[in-house]
Formats: C-alpha cells, structure tokens, sequence
C-alpha cells in the first residue's frame, strides 16, 4: 500500500518537443525569374518548402515570407541569401545566384525617379527648382503643396546648406536603387539607398489623393533633409506629392503620418537636370 502511495504521488512529466533542427544542405528553396519572351525577366518568384522561418535578401529586395514576388531592379548575376531559423533558435543559410536577363517590370513611378532603361537611361540628376516660390520651407500638412508659410528661394539656401549649397545635386542610380547626394564641384558626397512604397496614398479632407506614394531612404537624405524645429534632425520618409518625367516633389509632416490637416510640414522642390 506504501508502495501504491508513492506512486499516486509521482508527478506527470509534459514536454514539448521542438522537433528537429535542418541543416543547410537540407534547405528547400527557390528563387524562379519569370521567362518574358524568352528571357528571364526581373519578377522574382521565391520559395521556402523549408520548416523555417524565412528572411530572403535578392539583391536588394528583402522578404519574409515563404512565397512571394520580388521586383529587382537590375540585370546581371544576383546574388541570392537565405537565411532560414530554426525550431530551436539556431540559423542556417544558403547562397547562390541567378541571372537576371531584362527589366521586363517596371512601374512608371521608377523610371520617371531613375530613368527608363528601354530608353538607355537608368540614373537621373535633380537640382532645385528655381522656378517654383519657394524651392525650400514650410507650410500647411495637407493643405499646401509647396511651402506656404516660410519659404527659402533658391538664392536664400545658401545660407541653410553650407556644406552643399544652392549648386548641390542629387543623382538617383536605378542600380542598387542608390541616392547620391553632391556639391556642385563634386569634391563632397554621400551615398545611400532608397525605396518607393507607392501603396501608401494620403487623401485631403476633400478626399482628393494629396500624397501617391512615399519615398525612404537609408544612410543619406535629400538636399535640405532635416527638420528645423526638430534640431535638424535627419528626415529619411518623405511623402511623394508630385513624380513625373521632370519633376519631384517632397514633403515631411511634423507630427507623422496622421498628423492634422494644415498642420507644419516641410516640402521640397526638386527638377531633373541634365547628367
């Protein structure tokens, strides 16, 4: 009967398994270009039969999902990174290449910020707009578009930018979707990326699209890219209110994306120049 206590009173033990971890020659991945008229184009079909969580970096487009489409924005031998993690914490990758034949996608938004590359253009110089009143300064979120209240004409930036002055250019590079930023003589640059996220739309009280897409960037901002009641901080979202064949248009709200109308946001006016 002693016997038959103790084991009433032995606790149940319940774990959990993890389950097994895979190695990398294990991996189950793909990354599939979609054929155009023979060639592959640069709609990237990618996927991971793999039971890992994935992140997928294809030249500079990043994923984390198991299937998805990525856009590349460049020809050529891309390299491919899978980096899968497993149940119990640890990572494992896999690299290789695929080769990219033509930009066979493209939206228009990208060739009007890059260039067209069916046209043999895949970079584009933007300067100030001198023609615009005011190419710099501030205004009413929602309200303006183009600097309303304070506005800094071309002569006056000279005085807001030492370092690349009113003369400053910026050359957008489709390859590596990169953002140079220049003084005029050359002798003082930075260089980082950018995206478009032209799924983000912003509507006026009145409904009417105001905003049709945000442009980001990374290690670099454009000409004039800080916020003045902010301590210059560096802005690096801006929202597109105007991208066409010769135009770029800017601005950057004080108070965020939901920020009230005729709140203080910043614009910029930018138009191509010859390279």
């Amino acid at each position: 009967m002693l016997a038959l206590a103790f084991t009433a009173c032995e606790p149940i033990e319940n774990r959990d398994s993890i389950g097994g971890a895979i190695t990398p020659d294990q991996l189950n991945v793909t990354a599939s270009p979609i054929v155009v008229n023979g060639k592959n184009g640069n709609m990237v079909v990618i996927e991971n039969k793999s039971a890992v969580n994935p992140k997928w970096l294809v030249g500079s487009a990043v994923s984390y999902k198991a299937y998805d489409t990525l856009m590349i924005v460049s020809t050529g031998n891309i390299p491919v990174t899978f980096t899968g993690l497993n149940a119990d914490g640890t990572q494992i990758n896999k690299s290789f290449t695929i080769k990219i034949d033509t930009l066979s996608t493209l939206p228009q938004e990208y060739k009007y910020l890059f260039g067209d590359p069916a046209a043999g253009v895949t970079s584009k110089k933007y300067v100030w707009d001198e023609t615009s009143d005011g190419c710099w300064g501030n205004g009413g979120y929602l309200g303006n578009s183009a600097p309303g209240w304070w506005k800094v004409h071309l002569s006056d930036v000279n005085g807001q930018d030492a370092v690349y002055g009113a003369d400053g250019y910026m050359v957008f590079t489709l390859g590596g979707l990169k953002l140079t930023k220049s003084n005029a003589a050359g002798t003082t640059k930075e260089t980082g990326t950018v995206a478009l996220d032209l799924s983000w739309v912003k509507k006026d009280d009145n409904g009417s699209v105001w905003s049709k897409g945000k442009l980001n960037t990374t290690n670099v901002t454009v000409l004039l890219g800080k916020q003045p009641n902010n301590a210059n901080k560096p802005v690096n979202s801006y929202q597109i209110l105007k991208l066409n064949d010769s135009k770029l248009v800017l601005a950057f709200p004080e108070g965020g994306d939901n920020a009230g109308s005729w709140s203080t946001a910043w614009f910029w006016m930018f138009k191509t120049a010859a390279n």
